[in-house]
């Protein structure tokens, strides 16, 4: 049990802090761009709105399963 604790302490190795880096950053691509969908009138993509809007969740919806995908894996 306490093995468990010590290894969850234990300093992460610079390949693991990048790919924790790089998790986030493109968690937080996806997200915006979803945002940038939903909101954004004068987006350069001509789409009808209820396209736009269901484009933008699925950005958005995976944004978040790449998150959590990537935080189970770790």
């Amino acid at each position: 049990m306490s093995n468990y604790y010590s290894n969850k302490n234990e300093k992460k190795s610079l390949k693991e802090r990048f790919l924790l880096v790089i998790g986030v950053l493109f968690f937080l691509v996806y997200l915006i761009l979803g945002l940038a969908v939903l909101f954004w009138d004068k987006f350069p993509l001509k789409m009808p709105q209820n396209y736009r809007i269901a484009f933008g969740l699925i950005i958005i919806i995976y944004a978040f399963l790449r998150f959590i995908r990537f935080f189970q894996k770790s």
